[in-house]
Order: C-alpha cells, then structure tokens, then sequence
C-alpha cells in the first residue's frame, strides 16, 4: 500500500510539470503575429478573439461587404504593401505596448464589425500587396482595415 501511495504521489506531482513544458513549448513556436505602426501606436493580430479591440469578418458577397479590399500586383499600385522575402534578422520589429490595439480575424460576420471582401479587381476602398512569409492576404486586410477603419461609401455603392 505504501508502495502505490508513493507512486501516486510522483504522478501527481509529474503530471503538472509535463503539462506546463508541453504549453510552454507550444509558445515558444507560436510565430510572429503580424502588425504594423500607425502613428503612435500599432495594430496586431490578435491571438486571442476575446483580447481584441477590433473584430473583422471576410465575406465572399461583395453585397454582404462594408469595406472593400483588393489586392494589386504591384507596390507601387498599393496603399498598403507587406515585403518581407528579405532575409534581414528582423522577424518581427513591432513592439507591443499599452497603446498596441488588437485586431481580430472573426469566422462569422458582426453588424457592428467590419465585413471585408477581397477581390482582385473592381471598385476598392484599399489595395493591398503582399509578399510575405508572415502576413496572409486576409492578415493585410483586417490590418488596413482597422488603421483606417471602414468607408461609409461603400455600402451604399453596392
């Protein structure tokens, strides 16, 4: 009996400790949020949708959309271009502070909320370019997005 009691024991203190390196090692290669500077603070994609300041949504209806985003293939045609297929040391050179404001990426659309549809042609409140090993299409947008927020006009073009 003494015998299963220690053992036991050292389950019971083993397990904790296994659990937390696993947790901690799911951290430790979680990858760059992306995010970019505007003015005084920065936007990020959120990690987590109840930490977010702003929710957007994407939808395939232009007609279901408030803010249309498309997507160029040219920087220079862009208002907003993500290019970081250079190999220069700095992964992520956002800093999160007190001002950062969290944006995040929601599966179903809100009223209150941006509904953002992404096209390659046609009418756009934003163009977007992206090149990146870090920003999805759809990562560029929500940040657009939420630095400039949504255009009256645009729902009512549709």
């Amino acid at each position: 009996m003494l015998r299963f009691k220690l053992r036991f024991t050292v389950l019971v203190a083993v397990v904790p400790l296994i659990a937390g390196a696993i947790l901690a090692g799911v951290q430790a290669f979680e990858r760059p949020r992306p995010c970019i500077a505007v003015g005084a603070t920065t936007l990020e994609i959120g990690s987590a949708p109840w930490h977010a300041d702003l929710h957007v949504s994407f939808t395939d209806d232009p007609s279901l959309a408030t803010v249309r985003v498309a997507v160029t293939d040219s920087a220079a045609n862009a208002d907003f271009a993500v290019i970081d297929d250079v190999d220069d040391g700095q992964e992520n050179t956002c800093k999160a502070t007190a001002a950062t404001q969290f944006v995040a990426l929601s599966a179903q659309p809100s009223t209150s909320a941006p509904v953002i549809y992404l096209s390659h042609d046609g009418p756009a409140d934003y163009r977007i370019f992206v090149r990146s090993r870090h920003f999805t299409l759809r990562e560029a947008a929500a940040l657009i997005v939420g630095a400039h927020g949504e255009r009256p006009r645009l729902a009512a073009a549709f």
